[in-house]
């Protein structure tokens, strides 16, 4: 298992959900903040606002409310394999919660516990 508080982790941590982000949206964050606990980490992350975002929610604010959702679960899944991958985590589950309004998002991701 990873050292979950090390720096060398965090910074990689940090990495992983950047590079998701530009995958997926084409930009990482604007701000990032970790909070690793000794089963769970948190993420804070906020996002850029997208110009095809702010386009469609002047013209149809429920596609892109809708589209938000979607990409939401997308980024999940990535995000949760990208970890398991290359950082060799066992995750029982990856949780995401974004703001459309705010463009903050929190990650919560907590760890499997051995048998």
């Amino acid at each position: 298992m990873v050292h979950l508080d090390s720096n060398e982790f965090k910074q990689k941590l940090s990495q992983v959900y950047n590079e998701v982000s530009k995958e997926l949206f084409g930009f990482g964050t604007s701000l990032l903040k970790t909070s690793i606990q000794s089963d769970a980490i948190t993420l804070y992350a906020r996002h850029r606002r997208s110009p095809r975002s702010t386009v469609l929610e002047g013209e149809v604010p429920a596609l892109k409310y809708e589209v938000d959702f979607y990409m939401s679960m997308i980024y999940k899944k990535k995000l949760k394999s990208r970890l398991e991958e290359e950082l060799g985590l066992n995750i029982e589950v990856l949780l995401r919660d974004y703001d459309p309004a705010t463009q903050w998002a929190v990650t919560n991701i907590i760890m499997s516990q051995p048998e």
